[in-house]
């Protein structure tokens, strides 16, 4: 019984885990391209979760393509008005930047869309209904999360690989200038991988707000903590560590919070960060090297021991 509970934690914690993954993933691409740490991302939530309250009665379908439509839009106008102008700026003037568009959007909301009354978003009644397999619980909107995190990392990675934008993209990352100087177009460049990042946050909006439900002005701060530091944990000059760091802080968060006794599900976010503070002193470099290194260990060490059985 009790091996059916953690296995129910686990998969409940995965699903949670694959949303930051895509978050972190945003904010990685971001960085890679501009060493811009956006800490606006988190009101590009705040802005698709107001879309979604307005639009709700339109139907589902609607609903989700204005969203992503406006969320794309937000964050693309966030680059060509805000950070555009101090690009070559110091690393210093980009984060201030950076808090300054998030601090005006939300103190926008608090007078326009988050006055009044509390807001949310009723999650559709088809989304809780859940398919028992395996002696494991899981709901249309847990399947849902995992299929569209699994294939935005997945378009992401054939994008990146495949088409001509994607590999200008990824060159950008590696080394800008570099890019810059081989004919790359780095304004092109540059708001493609916002409107790529607006992409991502729509997506897990639409997904966070369907499982939480509420609503704020602040609504984006947490997920962007929570992002901000699996992607530090996984190595933010990488994509691919940012997601394994994102979906790893994620998992354990969530497994954290079903764990915990009620009268401590408070301190949730503390006993993560505990468990940050030890990855950190274990790999400073980020999960990713140090899977690498492990894996790089076992293969040496699995070659040997062939080397001397023959």
């Amino acid at each position: 019984m009790i091996g059916a509970i953690d296995l129910q934690v686990g998969v409940d914690a995965v699903s949670f885990g694959a949303l930051f993954a895509v978050m972190a993933l945003g904010l990685a691409l971001l960085f890679g391209v501009m060493r811009l740490m956006n800490f606006a991302y988190g009101e590009l939530i705040m802005v698709g979760g107001y879309t979604m309250y307005y639009t709700r009665d339109f139907g589902a379908l609607p609903m989700i393509l204005i969203t992503i439509v406006v969320v794309v839009l937000v964050s693309v106008l966030m680059e060509l008005i805000a950070f555009r102008p101090v690009r070559h700026a110091v690393p210093v003037t980009l984060l201030i930047t950076s808090f300054a568009v998030s601090f005006g959007l939300q103190q926008v909301a608090f007078m326009t869309v988050a006055r009044g009354r509390q807001k949310g978003v009723e999650p559709y009644p088809w989304l809780t209904d859940q398919h028992h397999i395996a002696g494991l619980r899981l709901s249309n909107l847990d399947v849902l999360t995992l299929l569209v995190a699994a294939g935005l990392l997945i378009g992401m990675t054939l994008l990146l690989r495949r088409t001509t934008i994607g590999i200008q993209l990824r060159a950008s990352t590696e080394d800008y200038e570099m890019a810059r100087l081989v004919g790359i177009r780095g304004n092109r460049v540059i708001s493609f991988a916002f409107a790529i990042t607006g992409l991502l946050a729509a997506a897990v909006c639409i997904l966070y707000v369907l499982r939480t439900g509420s609503l704020s002005a602040t609504m984006g701060v947490t997920p962007l903590l929570i992002a901000f530091v699996g992607g530090a944990i996984g190595g933010l000059g990488s994509l691919t560590g940012a997601a394994l760091g994102g979906f790893t802080l994620g998992f354990v968060i969530n497994s954290i919070q079903s764990s915990l006794p009620v009268d401590l599900s408070g301190y949730t976010l503390m006993f993560a960060f505990l468990f940050v503070i030890v990855v950190l002193v274990i790999a400073p470099n980020g999960l990713l090297e140090l899977t690498r290194q492990v894996w790089s260990a076992v293969t040496t060490r699995i070659g040997a021991l062939d080397r001397r059985a023959a």
